[in-house]
């Protein structure tokens, strides 16, 4: 008895048949992920043109000796360093740079934190409090410089104040006087920085479950323990951010601020290093030399972000 069988015809899906359907699907998963890749190009070609190509400059530059845009460059390799460790107006602007960040820091971001949680507990004209603590981003820097000369001027508030409760003794000039110019500074920084920060802060802390210091209130825990011992564990990592962000602030924009009101005087006693990068390039003429320094913040910065991102870490 003959039996018949039926020859065997591949499956209409099978993927060794030419034109099916799973290599089909494989061709247009590359395009689409060739479509993906292609969307993101503009963007890494800004990134590369306008972050790497900087740094990049950056660190080509600090290795040169260049006088400005039309004057020739001559090779230096790492002589630039090597006369920043022995320049005293260098050493004066690290210590100066580091006298800055170890006060204004602390105060600025637990200030700015106290503050922030009594804006979160909504009191009376708490929306009026939070306007005007946006003056500082409303100022421009020239306003705001014109505005702390007239109050630290011979004749300006703070004397005006001092001569007014008998203590006009300690009325002096103080932007022009060598031991209290960098502390003028200093109160211009955290002026500045203080309400911001602790607008950002009091954002953070309207986004937390009201229930949680509720709670706590319940238990007798007072406006302080709820503030250190639950806001603050709570905000922990946002406060790094805003720590960072003071910290990168302080370090290379707070230039704009001896600029305009000491241009590191009187002498060199106001000079950070942040202003130094500016001063060697566009007033001495020395570029390589300023972009040396700049290399320097540029590592004090990255620095300091990686240990502010690990003191602040959350930890639950």
């Amino acid at each position: 008895m003959t039996t018949l069988t039926t020859p065997h015809r591949p499956s209409p899906d099978s993927p060794d048949r030419a034109g099916s359907p799973a290599p089909r699907r494989r061709r247009s998963a590359r395009v689409r992920e060739a479509a993906q890749l292609s969307a993101t190009l503009p963007a890494l070609i800004w990134f590369l043109v306008f972050t790497v190509g900087p740094l990049v400059s950056l660190f080509y530059f600090s290795t040169v000796n260049w006088r400005g845009l039309i004057a020739p460059r001559t090779p230096a390799g790492l002589g630039n360093f090597e006369r920043l460790f022995t320049d005293p107006v260098v050493g004066l602007g690290a210590w100066n740079t580091l006298l800055q960040l170890v006060v204004s820091l602390p105060i600025v971001v637990l200030g700015a934190f106290m503050l922030a949680y009594y804006l979160s507990l909504k009191p009376r004209g708490h929306r009026i409090m939070r306007a005007l603590m946006f003056t500082p981003v409303l100022l421009s820097a020239s306003a705001l410089a014109m505005v702390f000369v007239g109050v630290f001027a011979p004749k300006g508030m703070i004397n005006g104040l001092l001569d007014a409760v008998g203590l006009d003794e300690l009325a002096r000039p103080w932007l022009a006087d060598g031991t209290s110019a960098l502390w003028a500074i200093i109160i211009v920084t955290i002026w500045c920085s203080l309400s911001v920060s602790a607008i950002m802060l009091a954002a953070r802390l309207n986004s937390v479950d009201e229930s949680i210091f509720e709670a706590a209130e319940i238990d007798g825990a007072g406006h302080w323990r709820r503030m250190w011992q639950i806001a603050w564990p709570i905000c922990r990592e946002f406060i790094g951010v805003v720590t960072m962000l003071q910290f990168l602030w302080t370090l290379f924009a707070s230039a704009a601020v001896v600029l305009l009101l000491t241009r590191g005087g009187p002498g060199n006693a106001t000079v950070t290093l942040s202003f130094l990068v500016y001063d060697f390039a566009f007033n001495q003429s020395k570029v390589g030399y300023s972009q040396a320094v700049a290399v320097v913040l540029f590592v004090v910065g990255v620095a300091g972000i990686l240990l502010i991102r690990r003191a602040f870490r959350q930890k639950y």
